[in-house]
């Protein structure tokens, strides 16, 4: 049967050559399937200055359905969604000035834990890291915040629980 193509922008495959290939690459719903896939990762800030030049699509307002779809080139956005977008934005902004400005006090970053940790690897015990952690009261993960709010971390990356490693035995192996 002979090599095949696989495009995977269109979910698509079909016998390999240079006439299908070029023919399938020019094609417009290989360009339809290919702005789909890179417009997932536009941000906010530029849906909502390409929804603010498109006039609002009638057969949406009048339906709530529009047979174009994401190809439309009228703007199926409310102006209760574009508010939120521009909440959604500003929020953003906020926070990335924040940053910039100087950390909180309270958030800690990966420099900091790099640094405990060089120093928990000169100290000789492990006992007394254990004892001096109790004695700030700080009994909260050893962990940055930014490494816990990603979503959807496997069981094996989380963090244990709060004072399970503080009660175990200590052995010594070997």
């Amino acid at each position: 049967m002979g090599k095949r193509y696989y495009c995977d922008y269109c979910d698509r495959s079909f016998q390999d050559n240079m006439h299908n290939r070029k023919k399938h690459l020019n094609g417009v719903q290989h360009q339809r399937c290919k702005k789909a896939w890179f417009d997932n990762f536009r941000d906010a800030a530029a849906i909502l200055a390409d929804e603010r030049t498109k006039k609002p699509c009638r057969k949406f307002l009048q339906t709530g359905q529009c047979v174009f779809g994401s190809n439309c080139r009228f703007s199926h956005m409310s102006e209760q969604d574009l508010a939120d977008l521009k909440r959604h934005i500003e929020g953003e902004r906020r926070l990335k000035e924040d940053r910039g400005l100087g950390r909180v006090p309270s958030e800690r970053g990966i420099e900091d834990w790099l640094a405990r940790r060089e120093k928990r690897k000169a100290e000789p015990g492990c006992e007394s890291t254990l004892e001096e952690e109790g004695a700030e009261g700080s009994l909260e993960s050893d962990l940055p915040p930014h490494f816990l709010s990603i979503p959807d971390l496997p069981a094996s990356l989380l963090p244990p629980p709060l004072g399970v490693w503080m009660n175990t035995p200590r052995t010594e192996w070997g």
